[in-house]
């Protein structure tokens, strides 16, 4: 029998989830002096050191009193931004199978977990509030959005929970689930949705009927299309015969991947046209969120789309 603790410890990227989303939030701040974001970082609360001749139009005199050193104020700002996280948690986003010892390679759950806590890292520093919701087939958790730190803490450990929890086959219901959360968000907010959204003609309408819920109760709504585009989107295997393997429904099908591939590519491409389009038509925000590709496109949304809400 697995010993599943002992199968957990090995994934060493997650046995601290706050200090690695911390990690991938510093790293992001880093870079944004490198790129068009830099105006951004004037949104973070942060405190320095007092040094002699400076102003003191900007020190902490409240910090002071509690530790007699005297701190500055880079950047203050007080906001009621609300924001609310939702993760699609079906079979299909375990895909593909989490490696056990190298975490620079996420799959899609892992990154949309991941991606989330450093959302939430960056609201904690801005002083914004923030819920979660997690769906598969069934709805699995809800939060309200609050900001403080016990609300935190137990958010992480509910995204924590989503990595212990062994996969089951489970298929998935967004337009239900969706149409439940519109109802529970009682207050204007910035809803971020992660999902690979792949679906059939109809599950994609009744989707948009639901993200329209949304957007009619007057919520900004964000989707992270989340996908691994080696294998997902360009198809990338080699010439051997291979099964593959329907994850929500157990369904397989061998084929030699270079007979389906030409096809399957124009197919996945025109799919994901079409979601883009439909975003557009809705005013729906669309995010290419390429497990490929990092962290930095999606905290680089966050920023801008909390620029643009307030």
């Amino acid at each position: 029998m697995i010993d599943l603790q002992a199968h957990l410890n090995s994934i060493a990227g997650f046995n601290n989830l706050e200090l690695l989303a911390g990690q991938v939030v510093e790293g992001f701040i880093s870079g944004m002096h490198k790129s068009p974001f830099h105006g951004f970082s004037a949104e973070f609360a942060e405190h320095k050191v007092y040094n002699t001749g400076e102003s003191t139009k900007h020190i902490d005199w409240k910090l002071y009193a509690r530790s007699d050193k005297l701190y500055t104020k880079r950047y203050e700002e007080e906001t009621n931004l609300r924001c609310h996280l939702i993760i699609d948690n079906s079979s299909s986003m375990h895909y593909p199978k989490l490696k056990q010892t190298d975490f620079n390679q996420p799959n899609k759950i892992a990154f949309s977990v991941l991606a989330s806590a450093a959302i939430m890292q960056l609201m904690r520093k801005q002083r914004d509030a923030v819920g979660l919701s997690i769906y598969a087939e069934q709805f699995d958790y809800y939060a309200p959005e609050k900001g403080s730190e016990r609300h935190h803490h137990m958010l992480l450990d509910q995204l924590n929970q989503v990595l212990i929890q062994p996969d089951k086959a489970q298929k998935t219901d967004t337009y239900a689930n969706l149409h439940f959360i519109a109802e529970k968000l009682k207050r204007r907010s910035l809803v971020f949705l992660f999902s690979d959204l792949f679906q059939n003609e109809l599950q994609q309408e009744k989707t948009f009927e639901a993200l329209q819920h949304l957007k009619y109760n007057k919520h900004e709504v964000v989707l992270f299309h989340t996908y691994d585009s080696a294998t997902e989107l360009n198809f990338d295997f080699d010439s051997t015969p291979k099964r593959f393997e329907d994850v929500e429904t157990g369904k397989s099908i061998d084929v030699f991947s270079d007979n389906v591939k030409e096809g399957y590519n124009k197919a996945v491409s025109d799919y994901f046209t079409a979601l883009k389009l439909r975003c557009a038509q809705y005013n729906i925000t669309y995010v290419s969120a390429d497990i490929q590709r990092g962290f930095a496109p999606i905290l680089s949304t966050f920023l801008v789309e909390r620029k643009q809400f307030l």
